[in-house]
């Protein structure tokens, strides 16, 4: 728990999972799912949101039908750790669009970044524009094959 805040019951955790599957239900409906009246179950939720554990609310899109059914998972190595660099590749990077996820890495790989595209040679237009934004030591690219799982809900069942 984070100091000052309070922390979230089972009421809290059934709005955060109901809201997770379906994030257009109105407030008198989430209310119905986990035993509230509509007035008590906007100002849980409003609570949430202040509190970020509601972050934002969005529509999930179908990457295949809008054209990007193409996932990559891009490693890279760098040979420079220094913040400068990681402040300017970091700015290059989330300033891609095709970049869904951006992370840092312990291990071998220094960061993975997982890229949606058209085709083959979109994901070629996208590797030309990433190895132009700095020294890398090395990129590596897998193909997914098949998305055999997704998922943007937290198995808040085993907080």
């Amino acid at each position: 728990m984070i100091f000052g805040m309070k922390p979230l019951d089972r009421i809290d955790l059934a709005i955060l999972a109901a809201l997770q599957r379906d994030a257009s239900l109105s407030v008198a409906a989430l209310g119905e799912q986990v035993g509230l009246s509509a007035t008590p179950c906007w100002k849980r939720v409003s609570r949430l949101e202040a509190d970020g554990f509601i972050e934002r609310r969005v529509a999930i899109v179908n990457r295949a039908l809008v054209g990007l059914p193409v996932t990559v998972f891009v490693s890279v190595r760098t040979a420079s750790h220094d913040e400068k660099w990681l402040s300017q590749f970091a700015a290059a990077v989330t300033a891609m669009p095709e970049v869904l996820e951006f992370h840092r890495m312990s291990g071998d790989v220094d960061y993975l970044l997982k890229v949606v595209t058209s085709d083959i040679a979109g994901y070629d237009r996208f590797y030309k524009r990433l190895i132009r934004t700095a020294q890398l030591a090395g990129v590596s690219s897998a193909f997914s094959m098949e998305q055999i799982k997704c998922s943007t809900a937290l198995p808040l069942e085993t907080v």
